[in-house]
């Protein structure tokens, strides 16, 4: 059982600036999130796109925030559990809280903040026969060990930046041929990814497939071949020992919806006028995943919601202290690189 004081459920960006915050008070945090990187949708869907309403930024690209927001939660050293979901959540007869993931991980906390943005990110899954039975002996949605599937027969489906990324950390990692295949000659990564795949293509390390898709999976116990269909070309049937269909993630409540939480149009209800608590007592929602009256789903507007959240976290776990916030322009955060 992993023990902390602040369980953050959601790895993006409003999660990792509730980090910091709780790190000034020096409150620990552990954080859990279904995609195994932090970042959520900025760094899994779209790490290049600028983003222009930060503060102090003119303009930052997504995953660049991602990485600053780390750094900045990096001193008040979190706990991460990543590529598990979220998926129950129990209040005990003291007061706490035990989460559940989708591998059977267990936390437990005084308080508990949701800082889920749109929910839960699942793959977006092609439409194909037996899909399923070959799910997780051979056929990922994510890549949670890169070591697993190194020297591997691999072939990618995709053409955003997560398929491509991907497919060049394979074919440059590893020492067999990475085969990936789009239903078009125009992908929707950035235009530097684009370019290496075609450099490695003519260099042996990437077998590309344009104007093509999988449509058929085979193998006895476990995955052993896909046929790939491309444009004016026989199928083709090839060995492979991984397929990965990197087609994005959609956005879904998930299990939050079972935690007995106040649900409006597929966001938590939260009190607005104080710290963002649902109704249950102890847990917060922050960003995205919540709704109120005059909502705003903005970066901006869910650092604000997780820094009054924390207070009362505070207050939550150590309600016998009064706390009292400086500036960080006075107290800086040296003093508190280490929370133990």
């Amino acid at each position: 059982m992993i023990k902390t004081d602040i369980i953050i459920i959601g790895a993006g960006p409003v999660g990792l600036f509730t980090i910091f915050e709780a790190g000034l008070m020096k409150l620990r945090c552990h954080v859990i999130d279904a995609i195994p990187q932090v970042g959520g949708q900025l760094k899994e869907i779209y790490p290049k796109k600028p983003i222009y309403d930060i503060p102090g930024f003119p303009s930052i690209l997504a995953g660049d925030l991602i990485d600053n927001l780390q750094k900045q939660a990096a001193p008040f050293q979190p706990g991460y559990t990543l590529g598990e979901r979220a998926e129950k959540i129990e209040k005990q007869e003291d007061g706490t809280f035990v989460v559940t993931t989708s591998e059977g991980t267990v936390h437990k906390a005084p308080s508990v903040i949701i800082a889920g943005g749109l929910g839960s990110f699942e793959p977006r899954k092609p439409l194909i026969e037996k899909l399923e039975k070959y799910e997780k002996k051979g056929v990922e949605y994510m890549v949670k060990a890169p070591s697993d599937f190194l020297n591997k027969r691999i072939f990618i489906s995709g053409g955003g930046d997560s398929a491509l990324d991907w497919a060049i950390y394979f074919a440059e990692k590893g020492n067999l041929p990475v085969g990936l295949v789009h239903r078009s000659d125009m992908f929707r990564a950035h235009k530097d990814s684009v370019d290496q795949i075609y450099r490695l293509q003519e260099t042996g390390k990437i077998e590309l497939y344009t104007h093509a898709e999988i449509k058929g999976i085979n193998g006895d116990k476990e995955l052993e071949s896909v046929e790939v269909h491309q444009k004016d070309s026989a199928p083709k049937t090839i060995s492979v020992d991984y397929w990965l269909p990197l087609f994005g993630l959609a956005p879904k409540l998930g299990p939050i919806g079972n935690w007995g939480l106040d649900i409006e149009k597929n966001a938590i209800k939260v009190d607005h006028t104080l710290d963002y608590q649902t109704n249950i007592p102890g847990v917060f929602a922050v960003g995205d995943v919540n709704t109120y009256p005059g909502k705003l789903k903005l970066i901006l507007c869910g650092f604000h919601e997780a820094t009054l959240a924390v207070q009362s976290c505070y207050k939550i776990i150590h309600p016998e202290k009064k706390f009292t916030m400086k500036y960080t322009t006075v107290q800086g955060v040296q003093g508190f690189e280490k929370v133990v």
